[in-house]
């Protein structure tokens, strides 16, 4: 007869039935255990689905919970029943309900009976885990854990640490090596035998009550004191993200199942329609012998956890935003420039740097009543909307939509002072943005205004105030992003240099030299704005060292500008 079956279940009993009449039709028993807390109508339905195998038993019913000796009691009963019942079964096979056989069971029956005296069961040392997951190793053996560690945190972690203050230790039972492994195993008759026949069975049990997850650690330590022969593996394809979570397996992953050589597989997704239609019908009749090998998977595991945890530049899932601080990403996915201060100083700014550069180059796209894409359209690239209230709901989104919606296609855009502000933070940490300022150019709108100059000083205080935050960030030393700053009166003085600077470090090498500079604002009047405002108690500072003269000021050396690298 083989091998037999045994089946933990607690959910999708349809998929249980399709599974267990798998096995059962190609004449090999099946033992099912299901919890008691899933509805009893589903569990009279599955009884009702599988009552036409002669070879399918069902077990008492017990309430299983995570981390908790019930699933060990409820694998002892249905291990019991396999041996009691089918006196021909060589190995017993753990399953569970979202297993999905991958390969022809006749496949297993040759590997088993291939190594008839082997059981086949993950179980390694404490010292050499590497796997675990909750800062517990050896302390699983050695420390009680009545409360449950996903229904009472809290008591949890108290009674832990309430034991490690008064060190208190358990003693574990003689014979007894602490191991650890996966809880799907394949054992030999004998050996499970031995184990559930231990005389010492019920002491080992009691102390087991009170260890931690002692699914995974309960068989896989008596084995080794049973075992004639043993493979540290287990023949189900199983693996955890870095949480401690099983990965789940859906229809597009058929090709990495087939890839995996298992025999078995979870933790498969219910409605898997693909994966259940394939290797229930067509995926078990091709036979493939070769060694099972999980280890094949081993990399793209490794990328997947890889992925979780960083995530990719640029983008963001929508279920799960980075939080962590040494998740020292690129905040977007490709590099863009912000302009601060040029659109005041020059007319168009938009529309010569774009002929200049061809690329894109938007308006302030934090304006405070609207998003102003390039070309003022209402809507652009991934379907992002000029609407403020929508981009005010996550502007850290916005941005990087915009970048990711936008690959291959430099994008740039005016920031000031007037805009809204909730975006600073993420331009500072970002290394992709390439920020320009000109510190002080906030006033120019300003010296044309009709409002009453008490509201002028009162909105030229403001600007400047916000000006200052942000370029005190981008002078701090944790700044991520590429910083260059003026004053404007730094600016004036070589318009040309520092502009022709700005391509060069666009496009190094490729920049064309500036004939002609983008139309500048009238500013014949604005020193004497300027000093009317310091007349009026302003001190407009950011401006620089600007002359109250209206003609230019005599030709200086040019002024270099700050740069953050």
């Amino acid at each position: 007869m083989g091998v037999g079956f045994i089946i933990l279940a607690h959910q999708a009993l349809g998929r249980v039935a399709q599974v267990a009449g798998y096995w059962a039709g190609e004449g090999h028993p099946v033992a099912i255990h299901v919890d008691a807390r899933t509805p009893a109508a589903e569990y009279l339905e599955l009884q009702e689905a599988l009552s036409g195998w002669s070879n399918i038993r069902f077990a008492e019913r017990r309430a299983c919970d995570w981390g908790k000796f019930s699933i060990v009691s409820a694998t002892q009963d249905c291990a019991e029943i396999m041996l009691a019942e089918f006196p021909d079964v060589t190995h017993v096979f753990l399953a569970s309900g979202s297993c999905l056989p991958l390969r022809p069971v006749e496949e297993l029956d040759a590997f088993l009976a291939a190594r008839p005296g082997t059981d086949f069961i993950e179980s390694v040392t404490t010292e050499e885990v590497t796997w675990t997951v909750g800062g517990l190793d050896l302390e699983r053996f050695t420390l009680r854990f009545p409360f449950s560690w996903k229904k009472h945190r809290k008591l949890f972690d108290l009674y832990v640490e309430l034991q490690r203050k008064l060190k208190i230790r358990r003693e574990i039972p003689e014979g007894v090596e602490p191991h650890m492994g996966s809880q799907w195993w394949c054992l030999t008759r004998e050996t499970l035998a031995a184990i559930l026949g231990d005389p010492n069975r019920q002491a080992y049990d009691r102390y087991f009550q009170k260890v931690w997850i002692p699914d995974e650690s309960y068989f896989q330590s008596l084995v080794r004191k049973h075992t004639r022969a043993i493979e540290s593996r287990s023949l189900t394809l199983a693996r955890f993200d870095f949480q401690g979570k099983p990965h789940m397996f859906y229809d597009d992953h058929q090709w990495l199942l087939q890839r995996s050589e298992c025999f078995v597989a979870r933790k498969i997704w219910p409605q898997a329609d693909g994966l259940y239609d394939y290797f229930l019908g067509k995926g078990l009749t091709e036979p493939r012998r070769v060694q099972p090998s999980a280890r094949k998977l081993e990399k793209v595991f490794q990328l997947a956890n890889e992925r979780r945890i960083t995530g990719r530049e640029g983008l963001v899932m929508q279920s799960r935003f980075p939080t962590h601080h040494l998740w020292m990403l690129k905040k977007t996915c490709a590099p863009y420039s912000v302009f601060h201060g040029f659109s005041d100083l020059f007319l168009n700014f938009e529309s010569w740097l774009e002929k200049r550069t061809g690329t894109r180059v938007h308006g302030h796209l934090f304006c405070k009543s609207e998003v102003r894409f390039s070309g003022r359209l209402d809507s652009y690239n991934g379907c992002l909307s000029n609407s403020a209230k929508l981009r005010d709901y996550n502007p850290e989104a916005f941005l990087g939509n915009l970048i990711w919606a936008t690959q291959g296609e430099h994008q740039s855009f005016q920031f000031g002072p007037a805009d809204r502000q909730a975006i600073r933070r993420f331009l500072t940490d970002d290394p992709n943005a390439n920020i320009n300022v000109i510190t002080g150019a906030w006033a120019i709108p300003l010296l044309h205004s009709p409002h009453d100059f008490r509201r002028i000083r009162r909105i030229a205080a403001r600007h400047q105030a916000i000006e200052s935050q942000f370029v005190s960030a981008l002078k701090d030393r944790h700044c991520r992003a590429r910083v260059q700053i003026w004053t404007l009166a730094e600016f004036l003085e070589e318009p040309m240099q520092f502009l022709q600077t700005i391509l060069d470090e666009r496009d190094p090498g490729n920049s064309r030299r500036l004939t002609e500079a983008p139309i500048m604002a009238d500013l014949s009047a604005f020193g004497r704005f300027v000093q009317k405002l310091k007349n009026e108690g302003m001190n407009p500072h950011s401006v620089g060292d600007f002359t109250i003269e209206e003609q230019p000021a005599e030709k200086r050396a040019p002024v270099q500008p700050y740069v953050v690298r």
